[in-house]
C-alpha cells in the first residue's frame, strides 16, 4: 500500500506543516476506513492513498492532497462534517464536501447522467480543486473497474466517457483524459475495442523497434545541430482516440497519419522552432500537415508544434515539439496552474493564494472596456467580488452561475453542454487582445453575451476585423470582434435563432420577458 511518506515524497520542498497535515489526514482516513474492503478485496485505504499519491504527482498542494485522503470519509464512514472541520479546518472540509456531493447522486439512466453533470459544474465553479480530486478519484476507480460487479461496469464506464472525459479534455488534462478513455473503451464498445486492437496489432507489430531506431537518429541530429538540452519520446496512438479517427476515415488505418508519434521537449519557444527546422531537414515534411499551436493554442490551452513527416523508410510520423512548461500543461491542464504550495495550515480558509495565474489569455476573466458612458466598467466585471487568487476558467464560471440560479430540465442542461462546452471551439479576440472561447458557428451576439449580459442586451453594431458586419455573421478562429453598444438598443425575437450558445439564448429570453412585463 502507498504510505504517507511516499505521498509526501512527491511534494516540492514540503514544510514540516505540510508533512504533518498529510500524515494526520492519512492516519485519520486509515482509522475511519478500518475494516472496509474494496471489490478487489484490498483494504479501502488503498484507494484513497492512491488518489492522494496521484494528486501529489500532479503537483497539488497539501490541503488538496489531504482532501484526497479524506474524500470518502463523510459518505462511507461515521465521520461527520463537523469532525473534518474540527480536525482539518474549513478549507479541507469545503473540498471534501464538494467531492462528497458529486458522489451522492443516485439517479439512474439519463437523469443520473444529467444531475451528475450539473452538480459537477456547480461545485467546480466554486473551487476547481473539487473537480481535480473528483477526476483523480474516477481515474483510480476506472483502473480497478475489473473488480466491480459486471452489472455496474457498463454504467460507470459510460458515465466516464460522457462526463469525466469531456471535462478533462476541456480543462486540458491530456494524461487523465487519455487514460480514462482507454480504460472505459472496452466496457462501452467491446466489439469495436477488439476490432481496433486487431488493426493496431497488424499495423504496428514492429513499430517499437522502428521508433527506437528513429528516436536515436533524431537525437543525434539534434545534438549535432547544437541542441543539447532536450528530451525525446515516442508513442503509438491511444485506442479510443484511434477508434474515433478510424470512424471518420472509413476504417482505413493507412490514412491515420498520427498513428505513430515522436515528441521533442526543449527549453524555450525559440528551440521549438529550431527543432522543427532540424526535423524537416532530417525527414521530408508532408504538405499542409504543420500546425502551430504555440502561436494559436487550442481552446483548452494546449500548446505545441505538430508536423507530419515521411521517414527514409516511407513510414509516416507525427512530430510534436514543445517546451517543458507546455508539456506539463498538456499533461495536467488547468491543474498545472494551481500553486504547488498552498498557504500555511494555520491560515484562514480562502484567505491566501490558492491559484497561480492561469494561462494568461485563455483563462483570465474578461476585462471589457466599454466606450459607452452609460455602462459602468465595474458593472461589466463578473469577477469583481472574486478574490484574485480564485481564478477559474470562465466557461466553468458561466455554467456554475447559470445552473445555480436558473432552472433547466435535465435534457436542456445536457444539450446545452454538448452545444456550448463540449463542441468544437474557436478563439476570437476583443480589441484589447482578450481571448473569447466560443463554439463553432457562434455569432457576434454570442460573443457579446459571453463578455457580459449588459453588453449583449445593448448591442447596436458589430465589427469583425475592423469591418461592419451583420449580427448573424458566423465568427471564425482568430477574428477580432468589437461590439458597439447603445443604451436604447435591446434584444428582439429575431436574435434567438441567430444566437448559438445557450447562454445568449437564455439572456435574450430573459430580456424579452422583462420587456413584455413592462
Amino acid at each position: 500500500m502507498i504510505t504517507a511518506s511516499k505521498i509526501i515524497g512527491n511534494l516540492s520542498s514540503p514544510t514540516n506543516a505540510d508533512r504533518r497535515l498529510i500524515e494526520k489526514a492519512y492516519e485519520y482516513s486509515q482509522k475511519a476506513h478500518e475494516g472496509h474492503k474494496r471489490y478487489s478485496g484490498e483494504p479501502y485505504m488503498t484507494h484513497v492513498a492512491s488518489v492522494a499519491y496521484m494528486l501529489a504527482q500532479m503537483g497539488m498542494g497539501p490541503r488538496t492532497i489531504a482532501a484526497g485522503l479524506l474524500h470518502d470519509t463523510i459518505e462511507d464512514t461515521d465521520v461527520s462534517s463537523e469532525d473534518i472541520r474540527n480536525e482539518f479546518g474549513e478549507e479541507v472540509l469545503f473540498l471534501v464536501e464538494g467531492v462528497t456531493k458529486l458522489s451522492s447522486v443516485r439517479y439512474y439512466g439519463s437523469d443520473r447522467h444529467n444531475e451528475s453533470l450539473r452538480k459537477l459544474f456547480v461545485a467546480t465553479s466554486q473551487d476547481i480543486r473539487v473537480l481535480i480530486v473528483k477526476l483523480v478519484d474516477r481515474l483510480h476507480n476506472m483502473q480497478t473497474l475489473e473488480y466491480v460487479p459486471e452489472e455496474k461496469q457498463l454504467r460507470i464506464a459510460r458515465e466516464t466517457l460522457e462526463i469525466h472525459v469531456p471535462v478533462a479534455h476541456r480543462l486540458g488534462m491530456g494524461r487523465i483524459r487519455k487514460e480514462l478513455e482507454d480504460l472505459a473503451f472496452p466496457y462501452v464498445y467491446p466489439e469495436e475495442h477488439k476490432k481496433v486492437c486487431d488493426m493496431l496489432e497488424q499495423s504496428t507489430s514492429k513499430s517499437k523497434d522502428f521508433l527506437e531506431k528513429e528516436r536515436k537518429n533524431l537525437q543525434k541530429k539534434l545534438a549535432d545541430s547544437g541542441l543539447t538540452d532536450f528530451q525525446t519520446s515516442y508513442r503509438v496512438k491511444g485506442l479510443y482516440s484511434l477508434f474515433h479517427k478510424l470512424k471518420r476515415k472509413e476504417w482505413n488505418i493507412d490514412t491515420v497519419y498520427d498513428l505513430l508519434a515522436m515528441r521533442i521537449v526543449v527549453q524555450s519557444v525559440e528551440d521549438c522552432y529550431r527543432a522543427m527546422g532540424i526535423v524537416h531537414n532530417l525527414w521530408r515534411p508532408m504538405p499542409q500537415r504543420m500546425k502551430d499551436y504555440i502561436n494559436l493554442p487550442k481552446p483548452n490551452g494546449y500548446q505545441s508544434i505538430h508536423t507530419t513527416v515521411i521517414t527514409g523508410s516511407g513510414t509516416i510520423l507525427e512530430i510534436q515539439i514543445r517546451t517543458e512548461k507546455m508539456h506539463h500543461e498538456a499533461e495536467y491542464g488547468v491543474a498545472s496552474h494551481i500553486i504547488y504550495k498552498e498557504d500555511s495550515i494555520s491560515g484562514a480558509a480562502g484567505g491566501g493564494s490558492w491559484f497561480a495565474n492561469l494561462v494568461p489569455t485563455l483563462f483570465r476573466p474578461f476585462a471589457w472596456r466599454s466606450q459607452q458612458e452609460h455602462i459602468n466598467k465595474e458593472d461589466l466585471d463578473d469577477t469583481k467580488d472574486v478574490h484574485p487568487s480564485q481564478k477559474i476558467p470562465h466557461w466553468i464560471q458561466q455554467i456554475g452561475s447559470m445552473y445555480t440560479h436558473e432552472k433547466a430540465s435535465g435534457e436542456e442542461f445536457v444539450e446545452d453542454m454538448r452545444k456550448d462546452f463540449f463542441s468544437n471551439r474557436i478563439f476570437v479576440f476583443t480589441p484589447n487582445g482578450d481571448v473569447v472561447d466560443l463554439p463553432v458557428a457562434a455569432t457576434p451576439i454570442d460573443f457579446a453575451y459571453a463578455i457580459h449580459s449588459e453588453v449583449g442586451n445593448h448591442i447596436a453594431a458589430a465589427k469583425v476585423n475592423n469591418k461592419m458586419v451583420q449580427l448573424d455573421t458566423e465568427l471564425h478562429n482568430g477574428d477580432i470582434v468589437q461590439i458597439d453598444t447603445k443604451k436604447n438598443a435591446h434584444p428582439t425575437p429575431k436574435w434567438l435563432p441567430i444566437a448559438k450558445t445557450s447562454l445568449a439564448k437564455r439572456r435574450i429570453r430573459s430580456a424579452l420577458s422583462e420587456k413584455d412585463q413592462t
